[in-house]
């Protein structure tokens, strides 16, 4: 018996290109990056200065700490997530529950939740200002965006957060799937939130993978990923669920696959293994074969070593056809969100679906020649026949994860 895919109803984004999917959307469309130089806190010591940070300057007017029971406190990687989730569940169509709801579960990913706040409380507390709450420091905790929307959105089922570094959001989807698929709840939350910090900047300096300009997947010349923040939340849904209530059906959750490396802390397999084995699951969960991929949102960070595994990966599942098959980069837009990459790809994936193009990335060096990827460059690629995309992250520690997503069409009565 077929494992039914989940319906998909509802779309929300924060990114480097503003807040909304629209506008996520539009950026990606640009051809144009939003890395730019940091402005959150002082990176002068560090190699590179460049990140994709959220445009707070353009933040709503409507007042998170006085809505929908936005604590005060509420951390920056919070609110993002609770503006994905409110945008989402908005265009869903489906009024804000005001008693708890059992059979509403949220699923998030996240790497370093509010850790900006704690470093922002150490840092009062070592100048002997002391005018930092100790409640910034409690908001770094992990699972607090996903527990922030399960409180404003009455969620009574499974609260789920995975920190599985750079594929947990992939990972968080594919968790919400099973939970539709076991018929433990109705609708999920699904998603994942992070904000740029000083614990991640440094970090990824400190391995020297940060490109000091912009990252260039699959490129000759690349030498390392540009770090992003915001987050991304989809409205899923059992099939039933949305028929029954006349959703309107943006796209559909196929499959989802994951796997480990098993071979080191942070550098990749270079054969690629363990991604195809996450591929090979989600095509598999979602029964169907390589060929019936039409492109491919890759994981993509720009370092020298992942695109070259994710590429033997991709080779290894789709064989001959791998070098024609089109391939687009959210991350070279957006920066890399971490925690919830897999997130706002997914939205990305799905938009172009919906939209029957395929976003750029923005343009710089020749492609690898060892890698040579159809990535698509410059301007969008109109395509009006889609139908199955892939999406793929693989994360620190070997961690892999794959989903596959599909055009609305595919369950439409």
């Amino acid at each position: 018996m077929r494992a039914q895919p989940a319906a998909i109803t509802g779309l929300g984004a924060v990114s480097g290109c503003g807040f909304g999917v629209m506008q996520l959307w539009r950026g990606l469309l640009s051809g144009h990056t939003t890395v730019r130089e940091v402005a959150r806190f002082d990176h002068q010591l560090h190699r590179t200065h460049n990140a994709a940070e959220v445009p707070l300057f353009e933040w709503p007017e409507s007042n998170l700490e006085q809505s929908q029971n936005a604590p005060a406190h509420a951390s920056l990687c919070d609110r993002f997530a609770l503006l994905s989730a409110r945008e989402a569940w908005q265009q869903s169509g489906m009024p804000v529950p005001h008693h708890v709801q059992p059979r509403l579960g949220v699923f998030f990913g996240s790497s370093t939740g509010g850790m900006l706040e704690a470093e922002e409380w150490f840092a009062a507390m070592l100048g002997g200002s002391g005018r930092s709450r100790i409640s910034s420091m409690a908001a770094q905790q992990t699972n607090a965006p996903g527990d922030l929307v399960a409180r404003v959105f009455n969620a009574g089922g499974p609260v789920l957060t995975i920190s599985s570094a750079c594929a947990s959001a992939t990972l968080a989807l594919g968790s919400a799937l099973d939970a539709l698929r076991a018929g433990e709840v109705d609708i999920v939350l699904a998603g994942g939130a992070d904000s740029l910090c000083q614990l991640t900047y440094g970090g990824f300096n400190a391995l020297r993978s940060v490109d000091p300009i912009a990252t260039r997947p699959f490129r000759a010349d690349r030498v390392g990923l540009s770090l992003g923040e915001g987050a991304a939340v989809l409205v899923l849904e059992s099939l039933d669920h949305a028929r029954a209530r006349g959703a309107t059906i943006l796209g559909v959750l196929s499959g989802a696959g994951a796997s480990c490396d098993a071979h080191h802390m942070t550098a990749p397999d270079p054969s690629g293994g363990g991604a195809a084995r996450a591929i090979r699951a989600a095509l598999n969960d979602a029964q169907l074969p390589p060929a019936a991929i039409d492109f491919i949102n890759a994981h993509a960070t720009g370092t020298p070593h992942n695109d070259a595994a994710e590429w033997a990966a991709f080779s290894d599942v789709f064989g001959d056809r791998v070098a024609s098959l089109p391939i687009t980069a959210t991350k070279a837009t957006v920066g890399h969100f971490l925690g919830s990459a897999g997130a706002v790809e997914a939205v990305a994936t799905v938009m172009c679906l919906r939209e029957g193009m395929l976003h750029p990335a923005p343009v710089g060096g020749e492609i690898d020649p060892d890698a040579p990827a159809d990535l698509v460059l410059g301007s969008p690629r109109e395509d009006r026949t889609l139908r199955h995309a892939l999406s793929t992250n693989l994360a620190f520690g070997g961690s892999n994860g794959a989903v596959v997503l599909s055009h609305a069409s595919l369950v439409e009565r």
